[in-house]
């Protein structure tokens, strides 16, 4: 699963790259968000003709052994097979987003010891990630990344991956119905350019 993304562009960039599903774009987000995106934190989202910036993850209401509230947890990858899931189903009919992105990554090594290793689209700065999104009482307007299997380049890596979608395939996203919409959730088709790094996973800096 994803826990972890870049976007390496400046908003008008980003903006650039979806003027052709919505010519009269707005930038609704106040500020840069930072060029990595972990969950529980602010990313730029493209919903209902605009930039917007939201919380990466659907808050998850949790309580301790006592029964006491804790503090929600993000989850921040949204399976396809769990799409229809009463978590899940009014945002996936209602509330698509696109989540623009240079890059994702994933932890592989031994436990204790894991390093990144990033995947990307070769020759694209910036490609869509099909997304969904609501408003939440915890932390205001919300999005989780949909996840489907892994294609067969990123098997090696993991066995899950985020739901890339082609420009052409946007506006069907965004707008489609249910089972439209979900016939595009499926493993990329495309090349993949995958690099491994020596940088901790857990490394924030």
């Amino acid at each position: 699963m994803c826990n972890l993304y870049r976007l390496k562009s400046v908003h008008g960039e980003v903006a650039d790259m979806f003027r052709e599903v919505a010519p009269g774009l707005t930038v609704s987000a106040p500020g840069n968000a930072p060029d990595e995106i972990y969950p529980g934190y602010p990313g730029l989202v493209f919903a209902d003709g605009a930039l917007r910036q939201m919380v990466w993850g659907f808050p998850l209401s949790l309580k301790g052994a006592k029964g006491q509230p804790l503090k929600p947890r993000p989850v921040n990858n949204a399976r396809t097979d769990k799409l229809t899931g009463a978590f899940w189903a009014d945002s996936f009919r209602q509330r698509r987003c696109l989540i623009p992105a240079s890059a994702w990554a994933e932890a592989e090594g031994p436990k204790g010891s894991m390093t990144r290793t990033w995947l990307q689209i070769p020759g694209a700065p910036l490609f869509a990630v099909a997304g969904v999104w609501r408003n939440s009482a915890e932390w205001g307007a919300v999005y989780s990344m949909v996840m489907t299997e892994a294609c067969v380049e990123m098997g090696a890596v993991h066995n899950r991956m985020p739901v890339l979608l082609a420009p052409a395939n946007w506006s069907r996203w965004l707008t489609g119905g249910p089972d439209d919409a979900l016939s595009l959730c499926c493993p990329w088709t495309g090349e993949l350019l995958i690099a491994r790094t020596d940088q901790p996973w857990a490394d924030r800096r």
